[in-house]
């Protein structure tokens, strides 16, 4: 499983990445499967590439609150972008306001796994409501050398300027999936997913930290295990009840399936012993998903909210592939720890398989006042190109 995962990964970056003609992607080994059946239910959010999307609400940004920000990659000929999304009618439209241009994916460099952050109070000279983007960069470059840089806008989305590199590779090793959070104490971290320090360890979650967005402390350890074949990524951290805070990963490799583990800390800062994988997630009738989790938080009515999970593959207790594949959320209102029970997705991917594609790492969040969910999933069109589609769940979530 690790080794496909690194093939995915590879293919994702080197082609999809790098060519594309006309927002189709070309020269694929690895591209949409007879297996699996094309589009998805929802509102297409862009004509052309869209991958990885993601969903912020604005919060602490004066009057722009209230506003939901999304973005996808994409590009402009072999130009990695971060195309940057606004809705003001709780997810209803979208309407294209920024585009993030990174020298570090221009010219067939390569981009990857974008995320976007508002900052919840100040960091350094960064005020309060400042958004932050930041990717993979460099992937494709001869020889590989991959950074993570970090953007930021002051006017909600709409213009942007570099504001650091925290992280350039000092191998051919790959650095994915960035996150943000802010801890307790008022310093800003980022996570990502890194392959530098093979053979000790296939792939680490680490973190960086800073007290201004700028200067950056040394990576440190976050979830590495024992076992250096073991793959944990793709992490996705949210403020929960208490003003804990939680954090969802998968761990893949050749002992593990990619399953959704989880992680809590009380100040953003410590996370617990690195090599300890930490719990799964199961449904309360053995469901469970594999490979790109995500998850969002509600404040809800009770003393724990309501936290909301997905993940790109739905499976049964007995390990098949579940009927709810790519049609799934699942719910708890007792925490991480469950129980959790199932509900419908809003966007319906048919049949999601282990692809960089279909139902690939899809974000959620709550709209009209908690009532609804939103979210974006990606599917093959028709022709083979990998697109985002967007819906508002039409059951209400709230108890």
């Amino acid at each position: 499983m690790a080794a496909h995962r690194r093939g995915l990964k590879a293919w994702f970056l080197l082609t999809a990445l790098a060519v594309l003609v006309g927002g189709a992607v070309v020269g694929t080994t690895n591209g949409p499967a007879a297996q699996a059946a094309t589009g998805a239910s929802g509102t297409l959010l862009r004509q052309n590439v869209g991958l990885y999307p993601r969903l912020v609400r604005l919060q602490h940004s004066g009057s722009a609150n209230g506003t939901i920000l999304g973005s996808v990659v994409t590009f402009d000929g072999n130009t990695g972008l971060g195309a940057i999304y606004a809705s003001r009618d709780e997810g209803k439209s979208f309407e294209q306001i920024g585009t993030v241009a990174d020298p570090a994916s221009a010219n067939g460099k390569g981009l990857c796994c974008a995320t976007l952050y508002e900052l919840p109070r100040r960091v350094g000279d960064l005020p309060a409501g400042t958004l932050l983007w930041a990717s993979s960069a460099g992937q494709s470059t001869n020889p590989r050398q991959m950074s993570i840089p970090i953007w930021a806008s002051h006017d909600h989305g709409r213009t942007w300027s570099h504001l650091a590199t925290p992280v350039v590779a000092q191998n051919t090793g790959g650095l994915w999936e960035p996150e943000f959070t802010v801890t307790r104490d008022g310093r800003l971290v980022v996570f990502y997913s890194d392959e530098t320090d093979q053979p000790a360890h296939s792939q680490m979650l680490v973190a960086q930290s800073s007290a201004d967005g700028v200067h950056w402390t040394d990576r440190e350890r976050v979830v590495a295990s024992d076992d250096p074949a073991a793959r944990p990524g793709m992490s996705i951290v949210r403020r929960i009840a208490g003003g804990r805070y939680l954090m969802t990963y998968e761990v893949c490799g050749p002992s593990y399936d990619c399953k959704v583990h989880y992680r809590e800390s009380s100040d953003g800062a410590q996370w617990g012993d690195p090599s300890d994988l930490g719990p799964t997630v199961r449904a309360a009738d053995g469901t469970y998903f594999e490979h790109t989790p995500t998850i969002t938080w509600e404040p809800g009515r009770g003393r724990e909210g309501r936290l909301f999970l997905t993940g790109q593959m739905l499976y049964a207790a007995d390990g098949t592939v579940a009927e709810g594949n790519g049609r799934t959320v699942f719910v708890s209102d007792n925490g991480p720890a469950g129980p959790w029970r199932a509900i419908p997705a809003p966007v319906s991917v048919p049949d999601p398989y282990n692809n960089y594609c279909p139902n690939y790492s899809s974000p959620l969040l709550t709209v009209r006042n908690g009532t609804r969910l939103l979210e974006i999933a990606t599917a093959y069109d028709s022709d083979g190109v990998c697109k985002a589609y967007y819906a508002t769940g039409s059951e209400p979530v709230a108890r």
